[in-house]
């Protein structure tokens, strides 16, 4: 059952937020051993929060538009009442003393928190695999990543767990495990959903975003969440996005570009299905032509210095001084090196020798500068391709979900996971999957929709159209 249908039945008293909850608790408790999305479940604390939902609604009182619905959470989502850990033994048991604002604005909306999902390592990798705590599976095929980085999220709502999630994407960590378990993931525009309370990796990147079974939850649970906030300095000054109805508008008259670069880089069956939208689309009224986009086979190479640059800066904080681990040496530098030498694991390890690297001096013009240069090119050309184009199509992974293991011992083969999706967060703009269609084996493919920024309603016009077109997309 969709958010809005089940926060309307527990508002008319049909069932209980509790009883929901209880159920939902009950699943977890059942599947999760197997699916491994959690790394902490809020039993007492979800009950507790389902009891007040229901006084209010027993008291005459307007809980919200979430009344009641379970929500699940990426763990690098700070939480004052649940440790918040980033999948990583340098913040094991860590409880932060606030909430992160896209926390405030859920309980606000009557959303109960049942749990914090697992992710790779301060959301470094593409198949939750890089988790201190384990490797979360893929429900569709437990032989199989989830994708990542908020794996445990797409996992959890793929299996039916939660109703909705929250995940974050810096370079296609909501998109990418959305595409590989089948369901809706948004990456909204940069700045328009505040990331004050979202433990950083990349500042200039990281955006939060809605995993849901359907467009219309994802897009109910994108309007909660988004709007400025005076905590976020990179948070827009504008309201909260107002959605719902623009997705039931229809694509006739928008027009809608095939980016050429990208499909022509993944698997045929991912192509093929890619092709089966446009002509959908085609079909529906929209404009839809090829269209070329040169730089973006550079995004990778600018994408990975620049996100490593970044996190090598934020994660110096973690020092054994102030919060987390501490791990004693017979001074403080040695203090520090111990600390940091046990906590991190080996992907965020790699990460921040990288960005080191490309940030010290006689290497910085080489690397880091000219990776903004590109980054650059792409903002320009993605430009030149929205003064045409309302929307764009493309692939939103290279293939299906791989196998357990497949790219763990290859760091670049998993970075080109990434390929796809890295160039809309270079620009900062709006991109989401939605499930269409499957490959051979039964597997889900994912179409990722682009949009220029701010460009929420259009993209949401063409989602919202091919998944009505695909009777929900994947079954």
């Amino acid at each position: 059952m969709g958010a809005r249908a089940l926060a309307g039945r527990i508002r008319s008293g049909e069932v209980s937020a509790l009883e929901v909850i209880d159920n939902c608790l009950a699943e977890i408790s059942k599947r999760d051993s197997t699916i491994h999305a959690f790394v902490h479940v809020a039993y007492e604390k979800a009950r507790e929060e389902a009891k007040e939902i229901d006084a209010k609604i027993a008291a005459g009182e307007d809980p919200g538009v979430l009344a009641g619905v379970p929500v699940a959470l990426k763990d690098n989502l700070c939480t004052k009442a649940a440790p918040t850990t980033c999948s990583s033994k340098i913040l094991e048991n860590w409880v932060p003393p606030y909430d992160a604002t896209v926390v405030t604005k859920l309980k606000a909306a009557g959303a109960v928190i049942v749990g914090k999902t697992n992710m790779d390592e301060f959301a470094m990798g593409s198949s939750t695999e890089h988790s201190a705590f384990g490797p979360t599976l893929n429900p569709r095929d437990t032989s199989r990543v989830p994708g990542g980085s908020s794996g445990g999220s797409a996992s959890a709502v793929a299996d039916g767990m939660v109703t909705l999630a929250l995940g974050s994407d810096t370079g296609g960590s909501i998109r990418q495990p959305a595409s590989f378990c089948g369901v809706v993931g948004i990456k909204p525009t940069y700045g328009s959903v505040s990331r004050y309370g979202l433990v950083a990796f990349a500042s200039s990147l990281d955006q939060i975003g809605p995993l849901a079974g359907n467009v219309d939850d994802a897009t109910m649970l994108l309007e909660v969440v988004s709007g400025w906030d005076p905590l976020d300095s990179t948070s827009l000054q504008r309201p909260s996005f107002i959605l719902d109805s623009v997705s039931r508008e229809g694509v006739k008259g928008i027009k809608v570009g095939i980016l050429n670069e990208l499909v022509d880089l993944v698997d045929n069956e991912v192509a093929t299905q890619v092709r089966k939208a446009a002509d959908l689309l085609d079909s529906e009224g929209a404009a839809v032509e090829d269209v070329s986009m040169t730089s973006i086979g550079w995004g990778i190479p600018a994408y990975y210095l620049i996100a490593s640059a970044e996190a090598s800066s934020n994660l110096s904080r973690y020092d054994g001084v102030r919060y987390g681990l501490r791990v004693e040496g017979a001074n403080a530098t040695l203090m520090n090196s111990f600390t940091r030498a046990k906590g991190f694991g080996a992907e965020v390890k790699r990460r921040i020798m990288l960005g080191t690297y490309a940030l010290s001096a006689g290497y910085y013009d080489a690397y880091y500068a000219k990776a903004q240069k590109i980054r650059t090119l792409i903002i320009q050309d993605f430009q030149r391709v929205y003064e045409r184009f309302d929307a764009l199509l493309a692939p939103t992974t290279p293939s299906v979900a791989f196998l357990l293991g497949e790219k763990l011992t290859d760091p670049l083969a998993m970075y080109l996971s990434d390929i796809c999706t890295v160039p809309s967060s270079l620009a900062g703009h709006p991109a989401m999957n939605i499930p269409f269609g499957t490959a051979s084996g039964g597997l889900p493919v994912g179409i990722q929709i682009m949009a220029p920024a701010l460009g929420e309603a259009s993209m949401l016009k063409v989602a919202k159209t091919l998944e009505q077109a695909s009777q929900g997309g994947f079954q």
